[in-house]
């Protein structure tokens, strides 16, 4: 237990240490949200009405509907841009040597899935702070309502990171098959745009939204920023969380990859 906490702690000193050398990718991970933000949601304030739907209790501004998907949206990048230093450290050879350590590689993916979100979590609450300032705050405790939520949706979104970097051997390739998991996840989902709008659009595009894990996880905020629990939205994200999970161990298993070669 002892040495399984000392793994946990190094392997997170090493990714905040990691984050905080990398200045341009904390500048990113705040400036991309913001100006979602402050360009998109203002121009399209007035073309987009919206009706009082749960956990509102009035009618809001598109600005204050959308800050819980770009908080969605930090999570998601951060989660593919921790699967890309997974690919580099694997290709350097610094995720080998810690592969080899004594401790079961379940545990090892683990502590660096929870790395990963703490990561993403300190992100989330910066932002929110800049978009307080700029004048979209929630209720008090509901920032701290908000943190189980943040958990359990960088996790799942970590876990996919680490389910496809178990599939890239390149770091090359990175870029192309990110391009098909993070714009369709962000897009085809509740970030931008309420699920009864996207059904006046097209039913089957609500149905594919609905069944997008990304979509649970926003609205799983959503709803805590608010001081409500959504027991369908944290039911999805923990079963979409247990799945990749699943994956990105069977990805990373070496008896998997012994009979690849032998085959």
């Amino acid at each position: 237990m002892i040495a399984a906490l000392t793994a946990l702690r190094a392997i997170v000193i090493r990714e905040a240490l990691r984050f905080v050398r990398q200045r341009s990718r904390f500048v990113a991970a705040l400036v991309r949200p913001l100006v979602w933000l402050v360009v998109f949601a203002a121009g399209f304030r007035a073309a987009l009405g919206l009706s009082i739907t749960p956990p509102y209790q009035t009618y809001i501004t598109y600005e204050i509907y959308i800050v819980p998907g770009l908080c969605g949206m930090i999570l998601l990048f951060n989660g593919m841009q921790s699967s890309l230093s997974l690919v580099y450290d694997r290709e350097m050879g610094s995720m080998r040597l810690l592969l080899t350590s004594p401790l079961p590689r379940w545990w090892l993916l683990i502590c660096r899935l929870l790395a990963s979100t703490v990561i993403s979590v300190l992100q989330v609450y910066t932002f929110l702070i800049v978009a307080a300032l700029y004048g979209i705050d929630f209720p008090a405790m509901g920032y701290l309502y908000a943190l189980p939520a943040l958990i359990v949706g960088g996790v799942m979104l970590g876990a996919l990171g680490l389910a496809l970097s178990s599939t890239i051997k390149q770091l090359e390739n990175f870029a192309g098959v990110m391009n098909f998991v993070i714009f369709p996840m962000f897009f085809l989902s509740s970030a931008l745009y309420p699920l009864w709008k996207m059904a006046e659009s097209s039913a089957l595009l609500r149905d594919i939204c609905a069944a997008n894990p990304f979509t649970h996880a926003v609205e799983l905020i959503r709803f805590a920023l608010y001081g409500e629990f959504n027991a369908a939205a944290l039911g999805w994200t923990l079963l979409a969380g247990a799945v990749f999970i699943a994956l990105a161990l069977w990805g990373y298993d070496p008896a998997r990859g012994m009979k690849r070669q032998k085959g």
